[in-house]
């Protein structure tokens, strides 16, 4: 049987960001990744921001990785000429009644550590954005978005170039237990099956993560690893209103997500999204008639605009684990060696801000592995 040190299972953008920093140990590293390309799923249907911290939990895995994903992300995208820009975001209370909950929402970001916050007044607010008509909002400077492909294109490149292998159409079917690792079962894209040896498993699978974890003999409803699928589907705006607003805009967020936000691409182009509700299967076809939940947001930003400057663009389906008593939901990264699983580690419910945190996951899960 064929062995090797270290198998990935994923090559979205966590996948990868694992894959190239692990390759720095000169392990032998292969990722399967069961489509033809890397970061089909979640990685590449999302709004490619660069997130500031804001939202998440003192002392939770969300809010650490993603400040020093914060950080790292400018470097590397800086340092290896990855298309990005540090365009701001603002988070806006359309009405006297919300700016109690912005007020909390900055007082979380100065407890997690985000820098730079500024709480803006109506006219602040309207110096910085002209056409932003609200009573308050927080101004998020360390935000930003990212080419997300070209981010994933050279995470590939650094691992492939280390000597990491990266096998697409190769779907992992089973995980056994075996002395000193795992027996990993692949199938490839002509149904054809086989197996060999692996001394450490990383589940960084996505969508299918709980599945994967159910492989290797966990009771992923015990352990609160089974995933519910969130889809996300954005419109775009007619191009007269393209540079409209400089900044990202977003509402104060929501249970399910952080609410319908404006969406300012590398190319300056204005779309909306996401909103969010629960499906039962993977497919990314985008309603028309949500149309008007969308319009519902933009028209408290531009008035003017009609249901016809509105189009369908594309969705995204994010994988969320069941939230805690809090209605939080943390990054589950484990180490499963207690479960009598050693060298496998789980990454389950990596959805937002896994993007921005790729960097320092692929930091982290390093350390685990030590």
């Amino acid at each position: 049987m064929d062995k090797v040190d270290i198998t990935i299972i994923g090559a979205g953008v966590v996948g990868l960001a694992i894959a190239a920093r692990i390759s720095d140990k000169r392990k032998s590293v292969v990722v399967l990744e069961r489509n033809w390309k890397f970061g089909q799923e979640t990685s590449s249907r999302n709004s490619e921001v660069i997130h500031s911290g804001i939202y998440y939990r003192p002392g939770s895995m969300k809010g650490a990785l993603c400040l020093e994903g914060n950080e790292r992300m400018y470097r590397l995208c800086k340092e290896q000429n990855i298309k990005h820009r540090k365009i701001e975001k603002i988070i806006v209370a359309f009405n006297k009644d919300e700016i109690q909950k912005l007020e909390q929402l900055y007082e979380n970001g100065k407890t997690i550590g985000v820098k730079g916050m500024v709480l803006l007044k109506e006219n602040e607010a309207r110096q910085l954005e002209p056409n932003l008509n609200v009573p308050a909002a927080i101004l998020c400077p360390s935000t930003g978005i990212v080419d997300s492909h070209a981010l994933m294109e050279f995470f590939r490149f650094r691992a492939e170039e280390k000597g990491v292998v990266i096998s697409f159409a190769s779907e992992a079917t089973g995980i056994e237990k075996m002395a000193g690792g795992y027996k990993v079962l692949v199938r490839d894209s002509d149904g054809k099956e086989f197996s060999f040896f692996s001394q450490a498993v990383i589940n960084a699978a996505g969508l299918d993560a709980d599945k994967v974890a159910h492989m290797a003999g966990i009771d992923i409803k015990k352990e609160g690893y089974e995933l519910q699928y969130v889809k996300g589907e954005y419109f775009q705006v007619d191009d007269k209103y393209r540079g409209v607003f400089n900044r990202l805009i977003y509402p104060l967020p929501e249970k399910n997500g952080l609410g319908i936000h404006t969406v300012v691409d590398i190319e300056k182009r204005l779309r909306l999204g996401p909103n969010a509700f629960n499906v039962d299967k993977i497919e990314y076809s985008v309603k028309e008639n949500h149309k008007q939940e969308f319009l519902n947001f933009i028209k408290k930003l531009i008035p003017s605009i009609n249901m016809q400057e509105l189009e369908p663009d594309m969705s995204g389906i994010r994988p969320q684990i069941t939230p805690d008593k809090d209605g939080f939901r943390d990054f589950i990264i484990n180490h499963e060696k207690e479960k009598g699983l050693p060298l496998f580690i789980n990454l389950i419910g990596i959805e937002s801000p896994g993007l921005t945190a790729s960097p320092a996951i692929g930091e982290y899960v390093v350390k685990l592995l030590s």
